[in-house]
């Protein structure tokens, strides 16, 4: 079974940086695709960011291309979400997910554990 802990939302202005964290427990980290969702108040969970076992494949929505960028410390057990540029439009409850099998990133059903997720909300 695996925990997983974010950390590092908050507020800030729009065109400003945020880092998440998610720290990993209880499975061999470096064997899981990690992802990136975010739900804004009544919408639906969305997929941001995925990043395959090694670190070096990554997957990006088209929202977020060109200002977020995942990354991983496998020795670490710690998935990172770079967040710059920050709009309104992004404000949520970001969660990070974990899957040892994951054929579409995108998918938020083929992801079994989840943290409990960080609120990021930026003002205008």
């Amino acid at each position: 079974q695996v925990q997983l802990v974010e950390s590092g939302g908050g507020l800030v202005q729009a065109g400003g940086s945020l880092r998440l964290s998610c720290a990993a427990s209880g499975g061999t980290f470096s064997s899981y695709t990690m992802g990136w969702f975010r739900q804004a108040p009544g919408k639906e969970r969305e997929f941001v960011a995925g990043i395959r076992w090694s670190g070096s494949i990554t997957y990006y929505a088209d929202s977020v291309k060109g200002r977020f960028t995942i990354s991983r410390d496998n020795a670490k057990n710690t998935v990172y979400l770079q967040m710059n540029s920050l709009k309104p439009e992004d404000t949520a409850v970001y969660y990070c997910a974990a899957s040892k099998s994951v054929l579409r990133v995108q998918r938020r059903d083929e992801y079994p554990y989840w943290g409990q997720g960080t609120q990021v909300t930026v003002s205008s």
